[in-house]
């Protein structure tokens, strides 16, 4: 072998290919799991039909029909009036709540955080059981009080989406306050600026990029949410809850599709705008930074908490009830209690929920491996396929749950691809709820590895190792944290999902969440109150469980709901 051919296999250095390889190996799932169905389902809205030899029809035949009717910019209007009153809305709360928490030395914040995050814990559809059960026809509140309160409809969407996108939007607010330097802030009270103009001169633009990021979320999040809209929506339709009518109800395959690809243009929109702006965020806290520390004020202290209570008291109240009722023999006329709520006759009986177990398990092993090899892969690799990667990764962020399931009907049920036997089973399930959050954990991989010096990697190759070891032996311990938190949240978010896996269970396959929906579409309404409860109790047990482990083996590590 000559001289030059060895010098050319010496540059090819193992740890390269290594990279090469993960990268691979994270790249062809995206396409095949992501990329590749919603192009089909771009595709399949222009499909018109076949002709007489059986060669398919193309065309803006679909568009046009839609587009043409009064009907669908009715829904569109919907759409976007629930979703700008839910944002406005929720982020206000948010906001005010958040101070409340960072800013403020108000007692009992761990305890209100907590109660905050109670949403996030159930199905969205929850939210609107809830209030049905206080303000609906049948609702404590009417029957109690005599009152003719309609809660159907806009407003009804509005205020159970209002209280499932809360506590997200908290999340997001609060991290942005949490950090803040001290100096600014005594600058401007030198200057003589009272408390009105620090708020708006300096806490404010210190948040903006949060105050955006949480924004946009909220919009995403309710203008693509199905459950809420579904339960308590009545005749007032929303671009989620017309595609199922399309495709479940009228089977009407190709007209969904366009009202799926209609729905991505605004959700779209506002996650480009949301990336360009983080990408315009610079650090506020230096490492010089004096941190802000809170100081005891009455007045605010006081506002403060009483907000927090009566913020996270109906939340409470909310989400208590529907527990309540799932011990109600006969809601409202027989207010005995009973466990035969729990004694299911239909939906498959508790088979739902252990599916739904399994799906979720499978998803956080997968999700965590696919979100970590791809952090990885876009921190230490630049290259034309880590860009690929990292767009790809955050792609699902803008993809809603209902278009993505939709898109593996379309991609999966196919008997001319080969990965048709996946479909039916847990696996595509849980296949398809890594990839609808595949973005939040993702970011989350990400933010963590940037954290890890570049030290640690060096010092490791100084002393021989090579990338694999000091992958196992140095990266991995120190992101732990951040890896068993990925997998709780990948576990809490598939127990809860409706949207991303309504067009996708079956009879025999069917999900929690779903089963929740259907009771309540049967009139079984104590029954699905029941089954949320279970959910609950499942997503609730799991994070104790997580954090008792980690207490165990003394790992440190942020709250794991976030």
């Amino acid at each position: 072998m000559s001289s030059t051919s060895v010098s050319k296999q010496s540059r090819i250095h193992p740890d390269k290919l290594l990279i090469a390889g993960l990268s691979i190996f994270i790249l062809i799932p995206l396409l095949i799991f992501l990329v590749i169905p919603i192009v089909i389902v771009l595709l399949k809205s222009f499909q018109i039909g076949t002709d007489e030899s059986g060669k398919l029809l193309w065309g803006l035949e679909n568009y046009t029909t839609t587009l043409s009717e009064s009907h669908f910019w009715t829904v569109v209007t919907n759409s976007l009036s629930v979703a700008v009153t839910v944002t406005f809305i929720s982020v206000t709360l948010a906001f005010i709540f958040a101070y409340a928490i960072q800013r403020s030395k108000m007692p009992g914040k761990r305890y209100f955080s907590l109660l905050a995050m109670l949403p996030v814990f159930a199905p969205s559809l929850v939210q609107a059981l809830g209030l049905i059960f206080l303000l609906g026809r049948n609702g404590i509140v009417n029957r109690w009080l005599d009152l003719e309160i309609e809660i159907y409809g806009f407003w009804g969407i509005v205020i159970s989406d209002v209280i499932y996108a809360f506590p997200q939007a908290f999340l997001l607010l609060s991290a942005a306050l949490a950090v803040a330097d001290a100096r600014p802030y005594e600058a401007a009270r030198m200057l003589g600026a009272n408390k009105r103009q620090i708020f708006f001169d300096v806490t404010l633009p210190s948040i903006k990029f949060g105050l955006i990021s949480s924004v946009f979320l909220v919009f995403t999040v309710t203008i693509t949410d199905f459950g809420n809209a579904m339960v308590i929506g009545g005749d007032y339709s929303v671009l989620a809850t017309e595609i199922y009518n399309q495709v479940s109800g009228q089977m009407n395959f190709n007209l969904g599709s366009v009202i799926a690809i209609i729905l991505l243009i605004p959700v779209f929109i506002a996650f480009a705008i949301e990336r360009i702006a983080d990408r315009k965020q610079h650090a506020i806290v230096t490492d010089n930074a004096n941190p802000l520390v809170p100081k005891k004020s009455f007045l605010l202290d006081g506002s403060m908490f009483i907000f927090s209570t009566i913020i996270c008291s109906l939340i409470v109240l909310v989400i208590g009830i529907v527990i309540y009722a799932s011990f109600i023999k006969l809601w409202p006329y027989n207010m005995s209690f009973t466990l035969n709520n729990y004694n299911f006759s239909s939906q498959g009986g508790y088979q739902p929920l252990i599916t739904s177990v399994i799906v979720s398990l499978i998803a956080a092993v997968m999700g965590v491996i696919m979100v970590i090899g791809s952090a990885y892969v876009v921190n230490k690799s630049k290259s034309y396929m880590s860009d690929l990667i990292n767009f790809f990764s955050i792609l699902p962020a803008a993809v809603p749950g209902m278009v993505l399931g939709l898109a593996y009907i379309f991609f999966f049920n196919d008997p001319l691809n080969p990965l048709n036997i996946i479909y039916g089973t847990v696996f595509i399930l849980a296949i398809n709820n890594v990839y609808h959050y595949h973005a939040q954990g993702f970011l989350t991989a990400t933010t963590s590895l940037k954290q890890v010096s570049s030290r640690f990697d060096e010092t490791s190759a100084c002393l021989g190792a090579n990338l694999m070891t000091t992958i196992k032996r140095v990266t991995l311990p120190i992101i732990l944290p951040t890896i068993l938190s990925i997998g709780v949240f990948f576990f809490m978010r598939s127990m809860v999902t409706l949207a991303a896996v309504i067009f996708l269970v079956s009879p025999t396959v069917n999900m929690a969440a779903v089963s929740v929906m259907l009771l309540d579409d049967a009139g079984n309404i104590t029954q699905a109150a029941a089954y949320s409860t279970l959910i609950i109790l499942v997503v609730l047990t799991a994070l104790i469980l997580m954090n008792l482990i980690l207490k165990f083996f003394n790992v440190k590590t942020r709250s794991l709901i976030s």
